[in-house]
């Protein structure tokens, strides 16, 4: 070994010798290098191979719960002090957007929420079965002793009947000038059919505990006592919405006026009569408070709800536009 050695040596310089093991540890290094980003790289695909995985899976997760969200009416917030907005919107029934099982949670939430320092009611509805609004209107007045906060009823287009049996629970109403309030009394208007099917030959017989019983059955013939029936029942009713009405307007309404017509006035006729407090809107409502913006709180109709609804409507157009009808809705 000694020998070659030497001989090693003497053939190579000593300087070549060291550039030799340099450009060695050099290319060391570089393979090292090399299979460090190399590893690095397929960490990183790895990564963005799960990612988008993730991705895939998480955004039709995300949508879904947001359609869920929107279709149920959820939202959140508020996260700032604002006007609470309920909204009474359409007949006052079950099952309708304006019933009880939908308006007195949405009453709930706005109550309960600390960031809410005034309750609206936004109401636009002709009215509807005075069971739900007695129960509407037993909620505002619990909600306001729980939670005590300002109440205002706003009434847009119409605020009638139940509708103004619901508003008249609030601190104070408003109205615009060329909204349509009042209606306060009650209406029964079954249809009588018994003389249309008798030209069929076609009658319905009746067995009844009581003589009474079936007194509003449009098929059989109306007798005296079932007409006094009726007209006793929502004379009653009326005037218990009359009583209602002194109670909560009390020294607020025009003396010796009989309000009990079931006649409906414009805004400024029902402000002279004592029936609303203020002539104005929502916006003006709003704009006049200390809380500048607003928050809705439903009750709101189902993502699915307003699809359907809007299907409907553009079917029913399709068929009146082939058929040549046309449609008024206007009030006369």
């Amino acid at each position: 070994m000694g020998p070659e050695k030497d001989e090693f040596e003497r053939g190579l310089p000593h300087e070549s010798l060291v550039r030799l093991v340099a450009d060695l540890h050099a290319q060391n290094i570089a393979i090292r290098e090399e299979q460090r980003q190399a590893a690095k790289e397929r960490r990183s695909d790895r990564r963005w191979g799960i990612g988008f995985k993730a991705v895939l899976v998480f955004v039709p997760v995300v949508a879904g719960a947001m359609f869920l969200a929107s279709s149920t009416g959820f939202s959140l917030g508020p996260y700032q002090d604002v006007v609470g907005v309920v909204h009474i919107q359409g007949e006052i029934a079950q099952g309708m957007l304006a019933s009880a099982d939908k308006v007195v949670p949405a009453l709930e939430d706005a109550f309960s929420d600390s960031h809410v320092k005034h309750v609206v009611l936004a109401i636009d509805s002709p009215g509807g079965a005075p069971a739900e609004a007695e129960r509407i209107a037993q909620a505002i007045m619990i909600l306001k002793k729980r939670h005590p906060k300002p109440v205002t009823a706003v009434i847009g287009n119409m605020g009638a009947s139940a509708a103004y049996m619901t508003a008249m629970h609030a601190d104070r109403i408003v109205a615009g000038k060329y909204s349509l309030v009042g209606s306060i009394g009650a209406i029964i208007a079954p249809w009588r059919l018994d003389q249309a099917i008798a030209q069929f030959h076609v009658s319905q017989r009746v067995y009844a505990s009581g003589k009474l019983k079936a007194f509003l059955n449009p098929f059989t013939p109306v007798s005296e006592e079932s007409d006094a029936k009726a007209q006793q029942l929502v004379s009653h009713v009326g005037d218990l919405f009359v009583k209602e009405l002194l109670r909560q307007r009390g020294s607020r309404l025009k003396q010796h006026v009989d309000f009990g017509t079931g006649e409906i006035w414009s805004g400024e006729e029902a402000k002279a009569l004592g029936l609303v407090d203020e002539i104005g809107s929502l916006e003006s409502l709003v704009r006049n408070s200390q809380s500048v913006e607003t928050f809705n709180f439903g009750p709101r109709e189902s993502t699915l709800t307003r699809f359907a609804t809007s299907m409907g409507r553009a079917m029913a157009d399709t068929i009146v536009g082939m058929s040549g009808w046309q449609w008024s809705s206007s009030l006369r």
